[in-house]
C-alpha cells in the first residue's frame, strides 16, 4: 500500500517539463560520451548515434503512454508495479536509483574535472551539496535554474558547431558512416551514447508536480527528446568533420580539442565552462529524479519509510533528497567517471526494458505493440553490448537488488510473486 501524506505541488507546465528533460539530456553526456563511443565504433559513430536515438525514441513513447495513465512520482517503478507486478516495479526502481546515482557521481566529477582538475573530487562533492540544497528549496526553483543552464549550454554548443563547420579544417570525407568498428562496436557506441539520451525519464518521475499530467507529459517527453537529438547530430557532425573518428576517439576533451583544431583556441575556455555548467544542469535534474523514485519506493516500504516524508512547507521529498545527496557525495569522492558512465547505462537500460514491457500490456493490437517491442529488444541488446566490466558489475548490482527483495518478502511471510 502507498503511504498517506501530503502531496507534491503541481507547478510545472509543458515548457518547464521540456527544460528539465533537456537539462538532463543536453548536459555532460555530449561533452564526455562522444570520445569513448568513437573509440568503439570508429567511422560507425553516427550509426551508433542513430541506434541510440531509435531505442530512446521507443522508450520515450512507451514512457509517455504510461505516464499519462499513471501521473505519479516514480516513473517506471510505478508503471512496472501496476502493469507487471510488484517485483518488476521494484526491479525498475532499483535499477533507476542505482544507475542514476552512478550518473550523479559521473556528472559531479565532470564538474570537478573541468573546473579544477587537481581537486576534481573535492569540487564534485561541493557541487552535490549545493545542488541538493537548491532542490530542497522546491522544484520550481530547480526548473528556473535548469532553464538558465540549458540556455548557456545551447549557446556554447552552437558556437562549437559554427566554428567547426566554418573552419578550413572541416572535411566532409571524415563523416564516412562505414562501421570500421564492426557491428559490435556500433552497438557498444550506441549503449554509451544512450547515457546522453536518458534524461527524459526525469519528466515522467516528476508526475506529481506537473500540471495536467495526462496532456503535459506525453507532449513534453518526445519534444525534449527530438530537440536533444537534433543538437547531438549537429555536434557530432561538426566534431567529426574536424577531428575524424580516430582523433575524436583519442580526445580527452573532444569538444575543446575540436575547436582548438578548428583554429579557435580562444573558444577552449568557453567550452570548458560550458561543460562544467552542462554537468551542473544534469546533476541538478538527476538528483531531482532519483529522489522522487526514492520517495515512491519508500512509500511502498521497499526503502526505509522515513524517506517517504514530504516537507510541509517546501512540499518536496526532503529526506529522500538529503539521503540521495549524501550517497552521491560519497561516490563523487571515490569513484571513476568513465566506469560510472558504463554502469549507469546498464542500469538505465534495464529500467527502460521494464518500461517497454509495461507498455506492451496497454493494448493487444499488434500495431500498438511495435514500439514497445522494439524498445524492449533494443534495451536488452544495448545493455549486453556495453564493456564487459559494466555488464558484470551492473548485473551483479541488479542481483543484489533481487536478493534484497526476496529477503524482504521472506521476512514478511509473503509468497514470491509479482
Amino acid at each position: 500500500m502507498t503511504a498517506s501524506g501530503p502531496g507534491l505541488r503541481r507547478t510545472l507546465g509543458v515548457g518547464d517539463a521540456v527544460v528539465i528533460g533537456l537539462g538532463s539530456m543536453v548536459g555532460a553526456g555530449i561533452f564526455a560520451a562522444l570520445a569513448p563511443a568513437a573509440r568503439a565504433a570508429g567511422t560507425g559513430l553516427l550509426l551508433g548515434l542513430a541506434v541510440a536515438a531509435v531505442v530512446a525514441y521507443c522508450n520515450a513513447m512507451s514512457s509517455a503512454r504510461l505516464a499519462a495513465l499513471y501521473p505519479a512520482s516514480g516513473g517506471t517503478y510505478v508503471y512496472g508495479r501496476e502493469r507487471l507486478g510488484r517485483f518488476w516495479g521494484y526491479l525498475a526502481g532499483w535499477s533507476f536509483v542505482v544507475g542514476k546515482t552512478a550518473s550523479c557521481a559521473a556528472m559531479a566529477l565532470t564538474v570537478g574535472t573541468y573546473v579544477w582538475p587537481e581537486q576534481a573530487h573535492a569540487v564534485a562533492v561541493a557541487a552535490v551539496v549545493v545542488l541538493t540544497a537548491v532542490n530542497y528549496g522546491g522544484v520550481q526553483k530547480s526548473a528556473w535554474l535548469t532553464r538558465l543552464i540549458v540556455a548557456l549550454v545551447l549557446a556554447v554548443l552552437a558556437s562549437v558547431v559554427v566554428v567547426c563547420l566554418s573552419s578550413g579544417e572541416a572535411d566532409a570525407g571524415r563523416l564516412d558512416i562505414g562501421a570500421s568498428g564492426g557491428a559490435d562496436g556500433v552497438l557498444q557506441a550506441a549503449g554509451l551514447l544512450f547515457f546522453a539520451f536518458a534524461g527524459y525519464a526525469r519528466i515522467a518521475t516528476l508526475g506529481e508536480e506537473v500540471r495536467d499530467p495526462v496532456r503535459t507529459i506525453p507532449r513534453a517527453i518526445p519534444l525534449a527528446l527530438g530537440i536533444a537529438l537534433v543538437i547531438y547530430v549537429c555536434v557530432a557532425v561538426a566534431v567529426l568533420s574536424v577531428l575524424g573518428p580516430d582523433g575524436l576517439g583519442d580526445a580527452t576533451a573532444p569538444l575543446a580539442d575540436a575547436v582548438r583544431a578548428a583554429g579557435a583556441p580562444w573558444l577552449v575556455p568557453v567550452v570548458r565552462i560550458g561543460a562544467a555548467v552542462a554537468a551542473l544542469g544534469s546533476l541538478l535534474a538527476l538528483i531531482l529524479g532519483v529522489s522522487r523514485t526514492t520517495l515512491a519506493m519508500a512509500r511502498d516500504r521497499h526503502l526505509p519509510g522515513v524517506l517517504a516524508s514530504v516537507h510541509p512547507r517546501f512540499q518536496v521529498p526532503h529526506r529522500a533528497e538529503l539521503a540521495v545527496g549524501a550517497v552521491v557525495a560519497v561516490l563523487a569522492a571515490t569513484v571513476d567517471v568513465r566506469g560510472a558512465i558504463g554502469f549507469s547505462s546498464f542500469g538505465v537500460l534495464a529500467y527502460y526494458a521494464v518500461a517497454n514491457a509495461s507498455a506492451w500490456t496497454l493494448s493487444s493490437a499488434p500495431a500498438a505493440r511495435v514500439v514497445p517491442a522494439v524498445g524492449l529488444a533494443g534495451c536488452v541488446v544495448l545493455a549486453f553490448s556495453l564493456p564487459g566490466v559494466s555488464v558484470v558489475v551492473g548485473a551483479g548490482v541488479l542481483a543484489v537488488g533481487v536478493v534484497a527483495y526476496a529477503a524482504r518478502r521472506w521476512m514478511q511471510g509473503g509468497a514470491w510473486k509479482g
